[in-house]
């Protein structure tokens, strides 16, 4: 009975601004405005989520020092191969303090070969984007709203996930 009480509390503190999504994703009822994240590229030039927009991408947070981000970053990397376009961007963002030539030494390493390096060294966007655990993933529309998140690996490349994943990209 404890138990049975506790959970009803539990939905009942739920955010109405959510829904359990399929993939595990945690799908929004109404676009969220996302926070101004700043990125550097591999080139030390800097980018902003704007510069993404006109795209739908899988804003994926991670590090090198976490292992379950390091175990999903090759299906990522499959992801972008297999579904990366015009319209579909994997934006794998690196929260690692020291750097592009820490990213890419991981990259090297471990073979990714299609996703673009972006890092932010501050670690501001873990905070900002109240990122609760990584790797931390958020589908952002092409005007750049959250439509979905998830906390935790995946398996990118699964066709369950692909599937889910062109309802969006359209």
């Amino acid at each position: 009975m404890r138990h049975l009480l506790f959970a009803v509390l539990l939905w009942l503190a739920a955010p109405l601004s959510a829904l359990a999504g399929p993939q595990g994703f945690t799908v929004h009822r109404t676009p969220q405005d996302m926070p101004a994240i700043r990125i550097v590229t591999e080139d030390g030039s800097r980018k902003t989520l704007a510069d993404f927009r006109g795209k739908v991408i899988l804003l994926n947070i991670w590090a090198t020092w976490c292992p379950p981000c390091v175990k999903e970053m090759p299906t990522l990397d499959a992801l972008q191969a297999e579904l990366g376009s015009a319209k579909f961007e994997v934006v794998a963002l690196s929260i690692d303090t020291g750097g592009v030539p820490v990213v890419r030494q991981f990259y090297d390493r471990i073979g990714i070969r299609n996703l673009g390096l972006y890092v932010d060294p501050t670690m501001l966007a873990f905070t900002n984007l109240r990122i609760v655990g990584l790797p931390t993933t958020m589908i952002v529309d092409a005007d750049g709203k959250e439509l979905a998140r998830r906390v935790g690996p995946a398996t990118w490349n699964d066709p369950g996930m692909e599937a889910f994943l062109k309802t969006y990209i359209k």
